[in-house]
């Protein structure tokens, strides 16, 4: 009898395994929440995308509600995501900025010639270090930043229409509608 529960023993810890590995396929990973909503943006200094003589850092955007969207040519989510922020961009209800994420600088100003360019800036980021700051687990992100220079919102993944409608723009216009402190 022992030796049969010790034989049934392997297999239970196995089915017991599928059932939290299956549990586990249902998680969305776009609601992983992130250490630095509600904390300051990690500072950068970056080159502009198309202009690597200007540097542009997070301090010149205090003052105003901006997103950040993590992005490369090289993402296939990225290019899913663009027409929204694209769509976005000619609303202009929000500034979006970009992050160009360990791109090489030629291939990301062909994609946006190619694809629009839905930024105000893209900053070069092409070793990822920035990225590494936000906590980046891979791209696209986006970051709804406040005011004050406070992470808000992070989306992981494309920011759909959907998103856009029902999480992002709504706190953007709270955001607005805050008195400075």
């Amino acid at each position: 009898m022992k030796r049969r529960l010790l034989l049934l023993m392997p297999l239970a810890i196995f089915l017991l395994l599928l059932v939290f590995f299956y549990d586990g396929l249902k998680l969305d990973p776009s609601l992983v929440s992130s250490p630095l909503i509600g904390k300051p943006a990690p500072q950068f200094a970056l080159t502009e995308l198309y202009d690597p003589s200007v540097t542009i850092s997070n301090a010149d955007m205090k003052g105003e509600v901006w997103l950040l969207n993590v992005w490369a040519s090289w993402c296939v989510s990225c290019r899913a995501e663009h027409p929204v922020l694209v769509d976005l961009a000619r609303q202009r209800v929000v500034p979006v900025y970009g992050l160009n994420y360990k791109d090489q600088r030629e291939d990301a100003i062909g994609w946006l010639k190619a694809f629009g360019n839905p930024y105000v800036s893209s900053l070069h980021d092409l070793d990822g270090r920035v990225g590494m700051d936000y906590g980046v687990y891979g791209v696209p992100e986006t970051y709804v930043i406040d005011r004050q220079g406070i992470i808000r919102y992070k989306q992981i993944g494309p920011v759909t229409a959907k998103v856009l409608n029902e999480n992002i723009l709504p706190l953007v216009q709270q955001l607005k509608e805050e008195r400075p402190s």
